[in-house]
């Protein structure tokens, strides 16, 4: 039996990995397809197409700090523990949208949620389990000024790069990032931000996971045609969120290639972080 869970999962990519999981497992199995609107939960569930695995609608706003330790000890109690955790959920800017303004609750939704995600989930991996952060090749720290790197290479704990993103955060809320080193696209040091805690939790399980052919990773899933997308880019030629998931998919259900352990991936391949 397969457990597998989604966050962010009633649109766009989170609804299509869902949708993978579903497809791909058998009907002994289980995937949490999570959010943090019920009604939209309830209408993503509904919409996935039936033969394959059970899907379990599930409320879970990453935003809220005790949602992720509630909900992991939930799937504790029912299943023992967990094979398959995609964490997907994304609080979404546009163009128009002013850091200062929209900086706290996107540092709750898209770090400070995944650091809970990591902190709550990592330790019910079951035996050759898959924790995987949807992250993006601008995550790393080519896109960040030097002087910026090594607050995100020294850390060593989950607390430790918390600090930095709200050392990040409170800067912007203050007006101070135009001034100084930080890039003005918040997208970039939080995707560092994200793909940084996956390697300071690697870096702490790397051996027992080895043993226990766990895999514990960031991942890009490349340009997706989607209508935020939109907003920054020409995505029209772009895969589909369907499309796009299918590289993901691959590496939460195969084998495991040892040198993809903590690191970013894109498309099966590593995307070096410095």
């Amino acid at each position: 039996m397969t457990i597998a869970l989604v966050t962010g999962a009633t649109q766009g990519l989170g609804l299509a990995l869902a949708e993978g999981l579903a497809r791909r497992l058998t009907p002994s199995d289980t995937v949490y397809l999570t959010g943090r609107d019920i009604t939209k939960i309830t209408a993503a569930a509904e919409s996935v197409p039936g033969g394959g695995a059970v899907v379990r609608g599930e409320l879970f706003d990453v935003a809220d700090p005790g949602s992720a330790a509630k909900l992991a000890k939930q799937i504790e109690e029912r299943h023992g523990g967990i094979d398959v955790v995609f964490g997907n959920a994304v609080m979404r800017v546009g163009p128009d949208d002013d850091p200062r303004e929209i900086i706290d609750e996107y540092t709750q939704v898209n770090n400070f949620g995944t650091t809970r995600l990591l902190r709550a989930f990592a330790p019910l991996l079951n035996d050759n389990g898959r924790l995987l952060v949807v992250a993006s090749s601008l995550g790393t720290l080519h896109h960040l000024a030097p002087v910026l790197h090594e607050l995100f290479t020294a850390p060593s704990s989950l607390d430790e790069i918390d600090r930095q993103i709200a050392r990040w955060r409170d800067a912007t809320k203050q007006g101070r990032t135009k001034a100084g080193a930080w890039p003005g696209f918040v997208n970039i040091p939080s995707k560092i931000g994200q793909v940084a805690a996956v390697r300071v939790l690697a870096n702490q399980r790397r051996h027992s996971d080895g043993q226990r052919g766990i895999l514990v990773a960031s991942v890009c899933p490349g340009m997706i045609n989607t209508p935020t997308s939109a907003l920054w880019w020409d995505v029209s030629t772009a895969p589909t969120p369907a499309q796009a998931a299918t590289a993901l998919l691959d590496l939460a259900l195969g084998p495991v290639e040892p040198g993809h352990y903590g690191e970013l991936i894109r498309h099966g391949e590593v995307v070096p972080f410095s």
